[in-house]
């Protein structure tokens, strides 16, 4: 039963694992928009979340060299995601490639998703607990 509820959960728990990572890739985009020569970054989030929920394309596999290196398994695929450079739509002199307008939107965006996942997972929880039944 626990592995019935686990799988109901996986696309969740997945989605908010990278839907945080990409508010800390988009805050520190924010972060930066006056350093010199920095470089937008982003995630492809539906590439992201096919690699996390274990499809093909983009998952990267580590290998180990010595004994006490890390093998790569317990590690969510999620937190594999490739980052990627934004294409700049408008550069400043100094290389910076942040536009501000931008990022706000995506940061905007990513945020209300999050909103979302985590009121479908309330939602889940709330539904489990009435199948449970009204004593528990």
């Amino acid at each position: 039963m626990l592995h019935k509820i686990d799988q109901e959960t996986a696309f969740v728990r997945a989605a908010l694992n990278l839907r945080a990572r990409r508010q800390e890739v988009l805050a520190s985009n924010l972060a930066n928009s006056d350093t010199p020569n920095y470089k937008a970054r982003d995630l492809d989030f539906a590439s992201a979340l096919r690699a996390a929920l274990g499809g093909k394309g983009g998952s990267l596999g580590l290998t180990r060299t010595q004994p006490g290196h890390l093998d790569g398994r317990g590690m969510p695929g999620e937190a594999m995601a490739a980052l990627k450079y934004r294409a700049a739509v408008q550069p400043s002199l100094d290389g910076n490639t942040v536009d501000m307008d931008v990022e706000r939107a995506h940061f905007t965006d990513n945020a209300m998703h999050y909103q979302f996942l985590l009121e479908r997972t309330r939602s889940t929880f709330s539904t489990l607990k009435l199948a449970l039944g009204p004593d528990r």
